[in-house]
């Protein structure tokens, strides 16, 4: 593997890794994931988007190493059903839903920020619309993230993409409460509240007590344009990195690259070996 990653114009954070690991010295680490093309493959069905028990045990060594938190697009209970893991935090919704590690019993106590909760009627009643209105454009899909909506098309013909697209936006127009985004292949409906995975990230860094410390290094590995606004906070922060993942060419304000989701599991690993050879030597007395 090379240091510069030419597909997507970003040094490969796996053939940098001594420059992560020295910029990581000394520093407290915190990892933000991605689910969807981070921690899993992209798949057509988003049910069936299911991390491998390999990338499971990675993320669980991250979170025994690391503070760690998923952030993603996806409703809090079905990416938490799909990790497995309690002990980390979840971000929901594109942040609207964050939570923190906790046993099943303590369930109903560990909601920490749910900023968009006052949109849960419109945004009900606007899948409501969503599923009626494009119910006659074979393949789509509406999804209820809770605070968000999201439209699949992976599945679309692609003649049909731009009146999927045209559906959607008439049916928001009786919702002035709620905007529209892109993903990949994929239209995004949320509150149109100042809100975002970067929102997210700050926030629960704040709620970690690690917000103006200078010794902190915030890792954020995430493939979507969703996450720009992660990797631009740390981007202007002048803390941390953002790593994207994707084998394209892309503009972002992510700072290294990985190919896929394999990778992501790769770095990792070996950013979970660093962390226990710092600990060992760290551990072992001095003669």
């Amino acid at each position: 593997m090379t240091n510069q990653d030419v597909r997507t114009n970003l040094p490969s954070a796996l053939g940098s890794f001594e420059q992560v690991a020295a910029a990581a010295k000394g520093k407290r680490v915190i990892v933000f994931l991605d689910y969807d093309g981070t921690l899993s493959p992209i798949v057509a069905d988003p049910d069936m988007a299911f991390m491998s028990d390999e990338m499971r045990a990675a993320v669980r060594d991250v979170a025994e190493h690391f503070p760690a938190a998923i952030v993603t697009g996806r409703r809090v209970d079905k990416v938490h059903g799909f990790v497995g893991l309690s002990e980390l935090y979840y971000a929901g919704s594109h942040g609207m839903d964050i939570k923190g590690p906790s046993s099943n019993e303590e369930e109903d106590t560990k909601i920490l920020l749910q900023p968009a909760r006052e949109f849960l009627p419109v945004i009900n009643k606007a899948y409501k619309a969503l599923m009626e209105k494009t119910k006659s454009t074979p393949g789509a899909r509406v999804e209820n993230n809770k605070f968000c909506l999201s439209v699949h098309f992976r599945c679309v013909d692609e003649k049909r993409w731009n009146p999927l697209a045209e559906q959607v936006k008439a049916v928001l127009r009786d919702y002035p409460e709620l905007k529209l985004t892109q993903g990949r292949k994929v239209l995004e409906i949320r509150p149109a509240i100042m809100w975002d995975k970067g929102k997210a990230v700050e926030f629960l860094l704040k709620s970690l007590g690690f917000d103006d410390r200078g010794d902190v290094l915030p890792v954020y590995i995430g493939d979507d344009r969703t996450d720009e606004d992660a990797f631009k906070v740390l981007r202007t922060r002048g803390q941390g990195f953002g790593i994207l993942v994707s084998k394209c060419p892309k503009e972002t304000d992510a700072s290294y690259s990985l190919h896929d989701p394999s990778e992501v599991m790769e770095f990792l690993v070996r950013l979970v070996q660093w962390k226990r050879r710092r600990s060992s030597s760290a551990m072992r007395p001095r003669v």
